[in-house]
């Protein structure tokens, strides 16, 4: 009977930590093609992959962490950081690896 509690306990606890890492975290403004405003390249984001025609047209896994997409080419390391400057439905400016600012828009 003592046991009872002890094992609700344990099993809000894992609720508790197991329904945030469960969460979709992907931004539905950045999902969708993107085209770049100054050469015409493409960006297409889904839920599960980021892929930019002009460096490689193969897509990467990718998670955001505040206001940075992280990208990386089967889970390999080192991550390559596009910082995100402005989103909105229809327009999104990023920040490459090399300090350039990219303008898109859907």
């Amino acid at each position: 009977m003592k046991n009872y509690p002890l094992i609700f306990v344990h099993a809000a606890c894992a609720f508790i930590l197991f329904t945030p890492a469960c969460k979709n975290t992907s931004n539905k403004k950045l999902v969708g093609e993107w085209h770049s405003k100054a050469d015409g390249s493409k960006l297409k984001i889904t839920d599960k992959s980021f892929a930019l025609e002009s460096d490689s047209p193969d897509p990467e896994d990718y998670f955001i962490k505040g206001d940075t997409i992280y990208t990386s080419f089967e889970g390999n390391l080192p991550y390559t950081k596009y910082a995100i400057v402005k989103v909105d439905e229809h327009q999104l400016e990023l920040v490459t690896p090399d300090s350039a600012t990219i303008a898109f828009t859907k």
